[in-house]
């Protein structure tokens, strides 16, 4: 055995990469932990990956003099920069070094690829939200006819969030809007995480707060700035919102899919505020028009239904005139017969009176007759009865103490008083006989 130091082994690992393999390779790989030095050498990782899986990942670097040109090139064309997560076609040559071990240095990177994977990818993400029936759901949520409580999801600091407002508050209607903000980053790596939980917020709030709609609006920019509004995560959240949700995403060439599964995509923030506007104005226009067909209909309805009123009025008088005449005479009639009929009734009553009359005088006469007879033989009796009567044939009445002989006991000695009709006579008694 002939042992190598390490040095050794990797002095011969560089020299067989070095002749065996070519100068240059175009290589597809994702940027990770992508970062540019102060003296402005970039480095990074070029991963790949399979469903989230990392199958394998090299050091690489671009030196201060490519970086510059590939970066002024990458950014003419794509219109943003070179970012972690983005998927790139890189000319790289192959180094190992004995310290460092194995690496790559870019040479160049196509930017006509990453914009071809972009659109590979929206591509994928839009035949899946197909394929789950969720492109359209959002849209078919019914849409207030006037939009007056709104959630805003933007950045406050976006100048296109600053036109959505002012627009809104300083309309020359004077409409009413109520708005409340819900902030949110609008691009990079963090602003779908950001976007789904400013959604999960207003959701949350519209159990007290009815909201109706959500605002997604963001001012224009680069085409990849605009890649977090083609996650699918985030299209998938907006296209189950249970609130219509209006995009105003400031991009007019290419629609997003954030636009795809709202409820309305509009070009841009001004936009959707107008599209706002709009609903109040068409509101007050169409309930302008209702009045106007209202009154126009109430107003002939009134002619109508006066005319017909009149012709029942006059309907109504003649039956009324035919209906009295007839009751007139039939009145006339019943007058005449209760007339007639009281007449003769009066006379039967007379004549019943009458004897009535006759037969109380008799019964009255024959009473008066037989009370005179009976009050004659009290009187009789009356008069005989009369003590004057008594004393007049010579009889007396004779007293003790008040009281009537025979009344009470009697004794010797009592003062008896007699009564006869011209004088009263004193006596003592001196003696009593029983019979």
């Amino acid at each position: 055995m002939n042992p190598l130091s390490v040095s050794q082994l990797t002095q011969q690992i560089q020299q067989v990469l070095e002749s065996e393999l070519a100068p240059v390779f175009w290589v597809v790989g994702e940027l990770a932990d992508f970062r540019v030095a102060p003296q402005g050498h970039a480095y990074f990782e070029l991963v790949e990956k399979q469903e989230n899986k990392l199958l394998a990942k090299i050091r690489g670097n671009i030196w201060q003099f490519n970086y510059r040109t590939i970066a002024a090139k990458f950014e003419s064309i794509t219109r943003t920069s070179l970012k972690n997560g983005m998927k790139v076609l890189a000319q790289v040559s192959v180094n190992f070094h004995p310290l460092y071990g194995l690496s790559i240095t870019v040479k160049d990177i196509d930017p006509s690829f990453s914009l071809g994977e972009r659109s590979r990818i929206r591509q994928e993400t839009i035949d899946r939200l197909t394929r789950e029936g969720l492109l359209r759901l959002n849209g078919n949520l019914p849409l207030p006819i006037v939009i007056q409580r709104i959630a805003v999801i933007s950045s406050p600091t976006a100048a296109g969030y600053g036109d959505f407002i002012n627009q809104l508050d300083q309309n020359g209607y004077g409409y009413q809007v109520s708005h409340q903000l819900f902030p949110s980053l609008m691009q990079g790596n963090e602003a779908v995480g950001t976007l789904i939980s400013a959604l999960d917020k207003i959701l949350f709030q519209s159990e007290n707060r009815t909201f109706d709609a959500v605002i997604l609006i963001r001012g224009g920019g680069a085409q990849l700035d605009l890649d977090c509004f083609d996650d699918y995560e985030l299209a998938k959240k907006i296209a189950a919102y249970p609130i219509p949700v209006l995009t105003g995403i400031g991009h007019e060439r290419d629609e997003t899919i954030a636009d795809l599964v709202a409820h309305t995509r509009l070009k841009t923030p001004t936009a959707v505020a107008e599209f706002i506007l709009e609903s109040f104005r068409i509101f007050e226009e169409n309930l302008g028009l209702s009045l106007r067909r209202l009154d126009r209909a109430t107003r002939s309805k009134l002619r109508e239904e006066s005319t017909k009123i009149q012709q029942l009025e006059l309907r109504l008088r003649g039956k009324s005139m035919q209906m009295l005449n007839s009751n007139t005479d039939r009145i006339t009639t019943l007058s005449k017969r209760i007339l007639m009929g009281a007449n003769s009734t009066l006379k039967i009553q007379t004549v019943e009176l009458d004897n009535l009359a006759r037969g109380i005088k008799k019964s009255t006469k024959l009473l008066l007759d037989q009370q005179e007879a009976k009050l004659t033989f009290l009187e009789s009796q009356l008069r005989q009865l009369d003590p004057e009567a008594i004393f007049k044939r010579g009889y007396t009445r004779s007293e003790v103490n008040g009281s009537p002989i025979g009344s009470g006991d009697i004794t010797e000695g009592a003062t008896l008083k007699t009564y006869a009709e011209k004088m009263i006579l004193t006596s003592t008694i001196t003696q009593i006989e029983k019979k």
